[in-house]
């Protein structure tokens, strides 16, 4: 489908990716879980991100780091932005909850806005970590970090990293895999080499969130347009803070740029402690 002069295109495989030819070539993937149909809009819309900081790349500049992202981290801060901040937001699901539920009438038919803004932020031990609700999600990332040190340091063998990771996720969740497709196996990321990566889904939600702080400064009414379906002035200004900057400014000096200050935890934790507090009151 043509996208600002550009082409893009979604498909299926077994783990949603997003990967870019050009900044006028991108192409991203979903998966289909036949019980649980939310979990591809969220990977649609993580994918999404990352393509659209792609796009967003300055194209004149192809082929020289202008035009090549920040950093992985920046990438991952793109993808969770539109997936939990923007996805999983009251007024995003205002606005579309009643076209999803012209898709799935008989599913939906009596599940209210609020009653399914509460399921989609459940909080309870998950097996898959792109299946896993917000509060949890970076004790998924810092699992594998942890396994990932011990197996660079030599301290952990292939062969017993089925072990190690069912132990330790019983000690994170309290529950052990029932199998390594739900365990050890079940991202991409090692079998492709790319150890040391998950760090940045956690350094990514730190500064999506951090950059949503000033984007709501700048924005007051993002809550009311964004309930009128309106994302287009939400990824203008990500193009104008982030995306057209390519290298110019790495990770920390980008949120310094835009934020004033130094990456920290502070604008992730008091998202989640607000959003959660505000769901504690729909009860």
């Amino acid at each position: 489908m043509p996208v600002e002069a550009g082409y893009t295109r979604l498909d299926a495989s077994s783990h949603p990716f997003s990967i870019a030819l050009h900044p006028k070539d991108s192409r991203i993937t979903t998966r289909y879980l036949p019980n649980a149909f939310i979990s591809n809009i969220f990977s649609v819309l993580h994918e999404a991100g990352h393509s659209m900081y792609e796009m967003g790349l300055p194209s004149e500049l192809w082929g020289t780091p202008l035009c090549q992202a920040a950093s992985l981290s920046v990438h991952e801060s793109q993808s969770r932005w539109w997936e939990t901040l923007v996805g999983r937001s009251k007024p995003f699901w205002k606005h579309f909850y009643p076209e999803l539920k012209k898709k799935l009438p008989t599913l939906l038919k009596n599940i209210s806005l609020d009653q399914f803004y509460r399921a989609i932020h459940k909080v309870s031990p998950s097996f898959i970590r792109v299946e896993s609700d917000e509060v949890s999600y970076c004790l998924h990332v810092i699992l594998r970090f942890e396994i990932e040190k011990e197996l660079i340091a030599g301290k952990l063998s292939v062969t017993d990293l089925p072990d190690a990771w069912n132990e330790k996720f019983k000690s994170f969740f309290g529950v052990v895999p029932p199998d390594n497709t739900h365990g050890c196996l079940q991202d991409i990321h090692w079998s492709l080499g790319d150890f040391g990566y998950f760090p940045t889904y956690a350094l990514g939600n730190l500064l999506a969130a951090q950059l949503f702080e000033a984007f709501a400064k700048k924005h007051p009414d993002w809550s009311l347009r964004l309930e009128q379906g309106n994302l287009t002035f939400i990824r203008e200004w990500l193009k104008e803070h982030i995306h057209r900057w390519g290298r110019i400014y790495n990770f920390d000096e980008l949120a310094k740029r835009t934020t004033g200050k130094p990456v920290s935890e502070a604008a992730y934790c008091h998202y989640l402690k607000k959003k959660y507090a505000d769901l504690y009151n729909l009860y």
